[in-house]
């Protein structure tokens, strides 16, 4: 199989595989250089530094982390090599902050800035060289799972439309489409069509398939259940067209699923320890946060008053929707002139007039987001999450979108799935794509899940994605 399940997530074992290459790589070069900075004598080695192998595992633990940070393990990466090597030095230097501050706080790990020096430059150095290499396992077929398709109609070619990117199908590779008779044909000018005779059990068998995905238009008197028994007693995963989308894509398909597969299906689950380990994360980011990001946050106070006046508000409170469709007033840094709403109530646009010079500024950077802190500690809202929107648009979408209503069963979130994976909203329609992620998210989450968009979003701040 191609994919690893970790705390419910799958992680592709290409992903795995280069972490696992690069994170030797980091091992090796904090080795070599404390062997290189003390002339290679390892009694001097062992007199300054001690045993190697701590040392070594926090270096090479903290650089992995940023370079996740920066999306450098994600299986539908797309950047050129100037956009990795620009990953890999923002990544090199949030490593090296990381670092500093847990030499600052636990004095005994310091190793010295010499040998610090030397093992972030041999690093870059080697994972700079062997990236373009690395990559190349994300595409190595042989170690996707195959995966069939039962039918070639409108369902099954869905498939090739919504993931048309090489990127899009590092996760897994077709084996093909099983046609049956009385079905249309809408995959034949991309992908194989086959017809088999007998048993697909057989067929599935001798063929290797991983996966088999079951995608027909119509199921009745066409689908062999002892067939699909026997494939699972076989160690084939057996699935719907809609939880594959699900798996590959980190999103619901709204239009390939019915209550009774989200009733049944997995996921959706809680529980109180859960509950409670989540708001001790909360509260602890925010406290550490508010710390670290107080002079930021008393910079950009100063600087909205130097350019609207002081008797203008630094912030501004509005009512938002929260779990379960309770209201709250959510703070932010005032980003938009005091009189922007005077014509009504309207989804915020690109290049919008009604935005300061600050507030842009404020908002490319995401720093307008920053006293939501204060909704965190206060239970209004969890560091993750579905983004809180206005009552005028929550009763308006949830007219209009099947299932919106759901995303309200978990506190929103000042970053969020949906936040990571698709644009700033700014229309019904980027609601409703932003719902299948939101969707994904409110089935799946877990402690885990939300460590890794806390991660991601990082990546997002500093490279100025989605803001507006």
């Amino acid at each position: 199989m191609g994919k690893i399940r970790i705390f419910r997530r799958h992680i592709p074992l290409q992903i795995i595989l280069i972490g696992a290459i690069e994170t030797l790589l980091l091992v090796i070069s904090f080795y070599l250089a404390a062997y290189l900075r003390f002339e290679g004598q390892p009694a001097v080695v062992a007199d300054n530094l001690g045993p190697l192998h701590y040392p070594a595992l926090l270096f090479a633990g903290m650089m992995i982390l940023s370079l996740s940070a920066m999306g450098l393990y994600q299986i539908g990466l797309r950047e050129r090599r100037t956009g990795i090597l620009l990953r890999l030095v923002v990544g090199f230097g949030v490593g090296i902050v990381l670092l500093m501050l847990i030499y600052y706080i636990f004095p005994v790990l310091y190793v010295g800035r010499g040998v610090l020096a030397l093992a972030v430059a041999l690093s870059f150095l080697f994972i700079m060289l062997l990236r373009p290499a690395l990559l190349k396992v994300l595409d190595i077929e042989s170690i996707k799972p195959r995966v069939l398709v039962l039918g070639t109609g409108s369902k099954a070619s869905s498939i090739i439309k919504r993931m048309r990117r090489r990127s899009d199908r590092r996760g897994f590779r077709l084996a093909g489409f099983i046609h049956y008779e009385g079905e249309n044909c809408e995959v034949h000018h991309h992908g194989a069509v086959l017809k088999v005779h007998g048993s697909i059990a057989r067929y599935a068998m001798a063929h290797q398939i991983d996966e088999i995905v079951v995608a027909l238009d119509e199921r009745r008197n066409k689908l062999s259940l002892n067939d699909l028994l026997r494939c699972r007693l076989a160690g084939i995963e057996v699935l719907d067209l809609a939880t594959f989308f699900e798996r590959e894509t980190g999103a619901v398909a709204l239009d390939l699923v019915d209550p009774s597969w989200l009733i049944f299906g997995d996921g959706f689950r809680r529980g109180f320890l859960r509950a409670q380990i989540k708001r001790l994360l909360d509260i602890s980011i925010a406290l550490v946060l508010l710390v670290m990001t107080l002079p930021v946050l008393l910079l950009t106070a100063l600087l909205i008053i130097l350019d609207d006046g002081w008797h203008k508000p630094v912030l501004y409170s509005q009512t938002r929707v929260g779990e379960r469709g309770t209201l709250f007033r959510v703070l932010k840094f005032r980003s938009m002139r005091t009189d922007a709403e005077q014509e009504g109530v309207r989804w915020a646009r690109k290049n919008d007039s009604r935005v300061t010079r600050v507030g842009a500024l404020i908002r490319k950077c995401r720093v307008d987001e920053l006293p939501q802190i204060l909704n965190v500690l206060r239970g209004d809202m969890s560091f993750v999450g579905p983004r809180p929107e206005r009552p005028e648009f929550v009763t308006q979408l949830e007219k209009n979108l099947l299932y919106y209503r759901e995303r309200h069963s978990v506190k929103p979130g000042i970053t969020g799935w949906a936040q990571l994976r698709y644009p700033y909203g700014s229309s019904e329609r980027d609601a409703r794509e932003k719902l299948k992620f939101d969707l994904f998210y409110v089935k799946n989450h877990t402690v885990f899940f939300d460590l890794l968009i806390m991660l991601q979003t990082v990546e997002v701040v500093l490279f100025g994605k989605g803001a507006r």
